[in-house]
């Protein structure tokens, strides 16, 4: 299964078409995606397992947010005011 993950990061280009968010706006799409990036690395250190297969979410959501986005919502994380669930 890592080979797979790493075959589809190596040859990665944009985020791809997601069902889930058929529209135009990617708005959702963008923060879904930040949200289970933190999640899936959240989820795999406690395990103690390796976190390489959680970088496919973070090529999509850094391929669909504006850097603006991205950098706010780490400083929140950072101040402990992300209103996400992760």
């Amino acid at each position: 299964m890592a080979d797979s993950i790493q075959a589809k990061l190596d040859n990665y280009k944009t985020a791809p078409f997601d069902s889930r968010f058929p529209n135009q706006n990617q708005t959702r799409n963008c923060w879904q995606n930040y949200l289970d990036f933190h999640r899936c690395e959240k989820a795999m250190a406690a395990k103690g397992a390796d976190t390489t297969c959680c970088q496919w979410y973070r090529r999509v959501y850094t391929s669909l947010c504006p850097i603006s986005w991205v950098n706010a919502w780490d400083e929140r994380r950072a101040e402990g005011t992300f209103p996400g669930k992760i």
